[in-house]
């Protein structure tokens, strides 16, 4: 196994290569990113304090046209006492290689790859049940969808699931059964189609608008382009199949949050508007679609949140640290 060396967002985080081997473009790679919480010092040592999440390792998944930039989600975690680490799935951001189609995939469960490879990485087998220390699943948008699939399909391997408008559920949830026979022979006879792009832009633009210089985000946008990566036939036909797996029910045994927007906007023309919605996904289907996860699913709503909750503007962004605060202590104090 490579070794760990510097990341780019810094020297509080370290990255490591996963190989996964090759495919019809060659070499696969996964990249593992790792921020470690500070050694507590000698007077908690004295006193016997403990940080409540000392025991947690947490694995985050991005979403698509994405990768892990976050340093402060990361902070949230390490501060108190968890380690972080998030995944960069293949053709995505750090693992992303030159000849590579991006993000492109034609099965969900092919992640069950990358997932295993950082789950070993980070000592606790490929299953991620070989270690006494808790696990936190914690996915955004795709990243949520897959990670949910993969907790119902690995039983008892996660302590909790955290999900950051997890896409569970097409666009429009009613056109769904209808449009997924069609995208499913398109995937077969040309799973490399490319659908016409759609994306004005006006998500990222949403972001840039309610940046807080408090708060910085730098991003890169030949890993998380202005306009979202181009949507192949194959690509979205597993998507398809992941909603209708969700659709159906999953069977997540373990304490899941959901985080949304309260409200979603369509964005067909630029305004105000787009800076206090989701303008990507429709969050009243998610809620329902959440309530499928499992038995215990808690739904916060967060008023002007964007798509990512934990990049919109001050206000809303600050209450969902406060939503994720009080439920990850609720949890923590339920497991002991």
């Amino acid at each position: 196994m490579a070794d760990w060396i510097p990341d780019v967002l810094g020297e509080e985080f370290a990255q490591l290569t996963l190989e996964l081997g090759d495919d019809d473009e060659g070499p696969v790679v996964a990249t593992l990113v790792r921020a470690l919480p500070i050694e507590a010092g000698w007077w908690e040592r004295m006193l016997g304090r403990r940080r409540p999440l000392e025991d947690v390792d947490v694995l985050y998944v991005h979403g698509w046209s994405d990768y892990f930039f976050q340093k402060r989600l990361a902070r949230f975690w390490t501060a108190r006492g968890a380690r972080f680490y998030a995944l960069d799935l293949r053709k995505y951001g750090r693992s992303l290689r030159p000849g590579q189609t991006p993000g492109y995939i034609t099965d969900l469960a092919t992640y069950d790859e990358d997932i295993a490879a950082a789950l070993d990485a980070m000592g606790r087998g490929a299953d991620g049940a070989a270690s006494a220390r808790r696990l936190v699943l914690f996915g955004h948008s795709t990243g949520g969808l897959t990670l949910s699939l993969w907790a119902s399909r690995h039983q008892g391997s996660a302590d909790a699931v955290i999900l950051n408008s997890p896409w569970l559920e097409f666009q429009v949830a009613s056109v769904r059964p209808l449009i997924a026979p069609v995208a499913e022979l398109q995937a077969r006879w040309a799973p490399r189609e490319v659908a016409p792009q759609i994306d004005l832009g006006f998500y990222t633009r949403a972001q840039q608008e309610v940046a807080d210089p408090d708060d910085p985000v730098e991003v890169n946008l030949d890993w998380r382009p202005v306009q979202t990566m181009a949507v192949h036939a194959g690509w979205f036909h597993a998507i398809l199949r992941g909603h209708t797996t969700v659709a159906a029910g999953l069977t997540i045994a373990e304490p899941v949050c959901v985080l949304l927007s309260a409200r979603s906007a369509t964005p067909t023309r630029w305004s105000d508007d787009l800076t206090r919605a989701d303008t990507v996904l429709v969050v009243d289907d998610i809620a329902r679609a959440a309530l499928k996860l499992g038995p215990s699913v808690t739904v916060e709503r967060i008023d002007g949140a964007l798509h990512d909750v934990f990049l919109s503007r001050h206000e809303a962004r600050e209450d969902a640290y406060r939503r994720l605060g009080r439920w990850v202590s609720g949890w923590a104090a339920a497991q002991t």
